[in-house]
């Protein structure tokens, strides 16, 4: 059996993506079959279409992408389970993370991180969850150990993780502020964003806050301490540096001045689980979070939609029906 699935066999620009007929994967042992309703373009899938930073390559390939899939959020239905599994049966609604989500059908292993999906939320809004929620979430409440009544501020607060960020920033009770273009001002406040700078007007460095999530880095070390008060929390989480290391030059100099300062500069790697997706789900079950869609396109436009994306003016995600 076949289906239809995006595969890109060299690195370079949007173009070089291709929707295929390839081999429809089967529930193995432990497994859970997905039919895919929709999946969602993240940052993560960018930098494996270009192969940038470089250091990316040392595991996706140093010439070519060892493998050709793309997109890792989903949303669907299960299709079938394998021997052994227990926590979902055919007809479920889930959602979650797999490599190879732009395509008909994913295969997850039962423990891996996948979830029921939000009873009311659509395919599309679910799918525009996963990654961008968990890292909003494990950002502020693992690392930056959000309280009520610190100040917070989002650098890209209309964005994907930024979007998610100023929702659960604000039911932790800080009292969050947002930086995003004027156009998108309105929709930050509407999320709970009690302060919105616009970065063309505003110098956000001249305010002081308890915890920075930078979603842009586009002010230097210096600059984003500045901000921050004496024992105040930055999390760098993007950021330039060239085609070679990436953010990873600047997060190195953080975490080496770290220990000679009484500012903190946690650096994490989102990890995607079960348990974590759960959580998520119950917040967007009751209302405390929702999901931000700029646009969708069909599975045979993700060329379009990863063009689109690259150009980091969306406001909240990117989403593709399948």
């Amino acid at each position: 059996m076949t289906m239809k699935a995006i595969r890109y066999h060299a690195y370079g620009p949007p173009d070089v993506i291709e929707l295929q007929d390839v081999g429809r994967p089967e529930a193995g042992d432990g497994d859970v079959l997905v039919r895919v309703r929709a999946a969602c373009v993240n940052p993560g899938d960018l930098h494996l279409l270009r192969g940038s930073p470089y250091i990316l390559r040392a595991v996706s390939g140093l010439t070519r992408p060892k493998s050709p899939m793309l997109g890792n959020d989903f949303a669907g239905e299960v299709e079938a389970v394998g021997k052994g599994v227990t926590r979902f049966r055919p007809g479920d609604e889930v959602y979650g993370c797999h490599a190879g989500a732009f395509a008909e059908y994913v295969t997850v292993p039962e423990g891996g991180p996948i979830a029921r999906k939000p009873a009311d939320l659509t395919f599309e809004q679910a799918a525009a969850v996963p990654t961008s929620a968990l890292t909003a979430l494990q950002a502020l409440r693992d690392k930056a150990r959000v309280k009520a009544g610190q100040k917070v501020l989002v650098n890209g607060a209309s964005g994907g993780i930024g979007t998610f960020a100023v929702q659960l920033a604000r039911s932790y009770g800080a009292e969050v502020t947002g930086v995003c273009g004027s156009g998108n001002a309105e929709l930050v406040r509407s999320l709970g964003a009690g302060h919105v700078i616009d970065y063309a007007k505003e110098d956000f460095t001249r305010g002081r806050y308890d915890v920075i999530l930078d979603n842009v880095g586009n002010r230097s070390v210096a600059d984003c301490r500045r901000a921050l008060t004496p024992g105040g929390t930055l999390i760098p989480n993007s950021g330039s540096g060239g085609r070679w290391v990436g953010p990873m030059g600047r997060i190195i100099r953080l975490k080496a001045m770290e220990r000679f300062v009484g500012q903190r500069f946690p650096n994490f790697v989102t990890r995607e689980n079960a348990d974590d997706l759960a959580t998520l789900a119950a917040l967007l079950e009751d209302g405390t979070l929702r999901p931000v869609i700029d646009r969708v396109h069909p599975l045979s436009e993700v060329p379009e939609a990863m063009a689109y994306a690259e150009r980091r003016h969306a406001k909240g995600k990117v989403v593709i029906i399948i």
